[in-house]
């Protein structure tokens, strides 16, 4: 039922003038709880009333002011309890509530200035977990602060410097337990400003870099998995036709990457650190780092392959099309379309530029169909229920033909038996196991990493604390910056954080 008045004009209270039009429209439900619930659950919540409130002279603007007053005043009881989540409490709080004339406007000022005042950071809990998350990726960062017990948001600080981190320990101390990631910045704060805490290594970036150092030996020994496809699979495929090896194209892609490696190790043979170097060239230290780190050839062969997953469709017709091109067939379209009965699904275009480096002699001979480092490494990472046959028999296929992946795979599944079963004394052999000469040289980097924080580690493998809560006050911060459109300051998106709205 809606009801609507249609008598005359009411008076004001203060002066007894009555209004000289309509100043606007809306409806109001007599519970405001019960109109938030009908919002966010699609619940009829009794009948509504069509209220239309009149504009007064200017000389009566002291009866808007204390409206507004009130209407603030209700946000902030309600603004924890009623609304809606994301941007639909952003709306809702706009919406409904008046601003004082003199007052910023806007639906974001009046959220910061409703919820900012109740808004503020608790006391440190005993389990504290940290994290950093991205305002700009790669440019700028902020550090969010996690009661990992209740996971629920304790703070959130401008930056991710060691300097923020270790003054905020310090006012609020109490902190027996803190989980973090690998970055050096925080434990550099909490043995500085809490050093009888215990730290605890997050189990999902342990993960993570492991995931990646097994990664990158399934990199460096692609060569020994084609030279095994070729030698137990001879071709059945077409005749292929002897090309030579094309040179690198000089793109602009292939080109940055050239510069930015001489420039890293410019600067790293003057003795500069990683930090400075990302500072002084505008880049991410994660970048820095694979620079440094990573031989030339690779990222040079990264930054060629960049882009081009849609040519990737053609790879199992290339041996057709260099067969038909070297018996005198050259035309693109018919070809195309040969192709395409054939289950290519990919476009007329990609076909003509292959076909156009079979005429200049640059293209690349056809190689043999083996997975991908990142396909091997899933089949590694993951655990061995989940695999399926036919990835039981490629991986079993992988570890024949390569000793250094085959390597790699017993010890990531040791290490991720370690972790699950909460086996954290049993490190330190692993670590042994893992840094002799026979083990490929990423795993004997990521066991080096491993020993140089050798206490949190442990503690992450033998305490039930993890970041898994703040890896999801994380995310769950992603997704509130990106309903804000980038539109207000840091002070609106920690107010939003904390009340959780």
């Amino acid at each position: 039922m809606v009801a609507a008045a249609c008598g005359a004009s009411p008076r004001c209270p203060e002066c007894g003038a009555r209004a000289r039009r309509v100043h606007s429209c809306y409806e109001r439900c007599p519970c405001r709880a019960a109109l938030v619930w009908e919002e966010v659950a699609g619940q009829t919540a009794g009948p509504a009333v069509l209220l239309r409130p009149g504009r007064m002279p200017a000389a009566n603007v002291r009866r808007a002011g204390w409206r507004a007053e009130r209407a603030v005043s209700a946000l902030k009881s309600r603004v924890e309890d009623l609304a809606p989540s994301g941007r639909g409490r952003v709306r809702w709080a706009g919406r409904r509530t008046a601003v004082p004339p003199h007052a910023p406007r806007g639906r974001t000022h009046t959220v910061a200035g409703a919820a900012g005042s109740s808004a503020g950071a608790e006391a440190s809990p005993r389990i504290l977990g940290v994290d950093e998350f991205a305002f700009c990726r790669g440019r700028t960062y902020g550090t969010v602060l996690v009661d990992v017990q209740t996971g629920r948001v304790v703070d959130v600080l401008p930056d991710r410097t060691s300097e923020t981190f270790a003054t905020w320990l310090r006012e609020h101390p109490g902190a027996e337990i803190i989980c973090r990631d690998r970055a050096t910045a925080y434990t550099r704060a909490i043995k500085e400003a809490a050093p009888d805490a215990i730290e605890v290594a997050g189990r999902w970036h342990l993960l993570q870099n492991l995931s990646a150092a097994v990664e990158k030996t399934c990199h460096r020994r692609r060569s020994c998995l084609r030279k095994h496809v070729e030698q137990e699979e001879p071709p059945t495929e077409p005749p292929v036709i002897d090309l030579p090896v094309p040179e690198l194209p000089r793109t602009p892609l292939v080109e940055r990457t050239r510069a930015r490696y001489v420039d890293v190790h410019r600067l790293l043979e003057r003795k500069w650190t990683i930090s400075a170097i990302a500072r002084h060239l505008g880049l991410d230290r994660t970048t820095v780092r694979r620079f440094k780190t990573t031989p030339l050839d690779e990222l040079l062969a990264s930054a060629k392959d960049f882009g081009i997953h849609k040519a990737r469709l053609l790879e199992p017709f290339k041996p057709y099309l260099n067969s038909q091109f070297t018996t005198g067939y050259t035309s693109g379209t018919r070809l195309f379309h040969e192709i395409r009965e054939r289950g290519y699904t990919g476009s007329l275009q990609v076909v003509r530029r292959h076909l156009a480096k079979l005429r200049e002699g640059t293209a690349e001979p056809v190689r043999a169909d083996i997975p991908s480092p990142r396909c091997i490494t899933s089949w590694i990472m993951r655990p061995r229920e989940t695999l399926t046959d036919q990835e039981v028999e490629k991986l079993l296929d992988v570890r024949i033909a390569c000793l250094d992946i085959a390597r790699a795979h017993d010890l990531a599944r040791c290490f991720r038996d370690l972790l699950v079963n909460r086996r954290g004394g049993m490190l330190p052999d692993w670590i042994r196991q893992a840094e002799e000469q026979d083990a490929p040289a990423p795993v004997r980097s990521f066991a080096g990493f491993l020993r140089q924080d050798l206490d949190a580690v442990t503690a992450g493998l033998t305490l039930e604390w993890s970041s898994g809560k703040v890896e999801g006050n994380v995310n769950r911060i992603k997704t509130i910056r990106r309903t804000m459109y980038g539109r207000a300051s840091f002070r609106l998106l920690r107010i939003r954080i904390l009340a959780r709205i």
